[in-house]
């Protein structure tokens, strides 16, 4: 303000240049106060914490490490301290030409751009710690949403016994759809944010997409498994065993559906009955 300004060109305020200089560059808040590691008596993480954290749960879990690192592109920088596995369901399956046993394609690497687009950068952004710890709070929104709209259900029924349809349309449709989000936001949980910011909120992944489900670390794996090696999705396995190539061959076996539909009757039916017991893309 114009009084603050007047008392400092008199030197009222500040009666030497030292404390002028010092109070014009000393911040308002410690920074060094930010980075304070996380403590058994607190409650949440700090972007900090949860990246320490992490990179701890890729040494512990190396085999999911090691896939992550296999896939396309740069890598998990969360996960650069592990080394390139020798197993064979660790790794990509290619020539010393960088090239698919199957196929005798090339690895397929990044088509970075350089000079970086602005317009394209985001593209190519890895995701921060702040975000990750974002996608899983929104998860455990959407968990806490479901329990809340199943209770609400339970008491619409309670207390209007007589509008049965309604009762079950008003919650039936919204939850549908709900469920559907849950299991998109919870695939690319697993592709961006592998780890949960809490252990306990890998119990909460699945709850309500099936009867049986993958524990969270298997999930991680059958799934990286199967982008390590099906990088194109019209060829499965193309760099190696693919968990679910019997999945894809129910709509695939039998050539062009056009000449051989009949066959298909048989086997395209089955698919929800395999996704029922497990096999699928997000390991429910």
């Amino acid at each position: 303000s114009a009084a603050i300004s007047s008392l400092e060109q008199s030197g009222k305020l500040f009666p030497n240049t030292a404390e002028r200089n010092m109070a014009s560059s000393a911040p308002l808040l410690d920074n060094k106060a930010k980075k304070g590691k996380h403590s058994r008596a607190s409650i949440f993480y700090g972007a900090d914490e949860y990246l320490d954290e992490l990179r701890k749960k890729y040494e512990h879990d190396h085999e999911i490490a090691a896939l992550k690192n296999a896939l396309p592109g740069e890598g998990d920088a969360n996960a650069a301290g592990v080394g390139e596995s020798k197993d064979k369901m660790l790794k990509v399956e290619k020539n010393d030409e960088n090239r698919s046993l199957k196929t005798n394609r090339l690895f397929p690497t990044a088509n970075k751009p350089d000079p970086m687009p602005q317009d394209l950068a985001f593209l190519f952004t890895k995701i921060t710690p702040e975000q990750m710890m974002y996608m899983w709070n929104i998860l455990t929104l959407i968990f806490v949403t479901q329990c809340l709209m199943v209770l609400g259900y339970c008491a619409a029924l309670a207390f209007f016994p007589n509008f049965w349809w309604t009762c079950t349309l008003t919650f039936g449709i919204p939850f549908a759809y709900i469920a559907i989000q849950n299991i998109y936001i919870d695939h690319d949980v697993m592709h961006g944010a592998t780890f949960p910011v809490y252990d306990w909120q890998k119990f909460l992944t699945h709850p309500f997409a099936d009867f049986f489900s993958l524990p969270w670390e298997e999930f991680i794996l059958e799934h990286n498994r199967h982008h390590a090696s099906t990088v194109d999705l019209l060829v499965q396995g193309e760099f190696g065993w693919d968990p679910e190539e019997f999945h894809y061959a129910l709509q695939q076996w039998a050539g062009d559906w056009r000449e051989n539909w009949s066959k298909y009757i048989l086997t395209v039916p089955w698919i929800p009955v395999i996704h029922f017991f497990g096999l699928n893309d997000t390991g429910s």
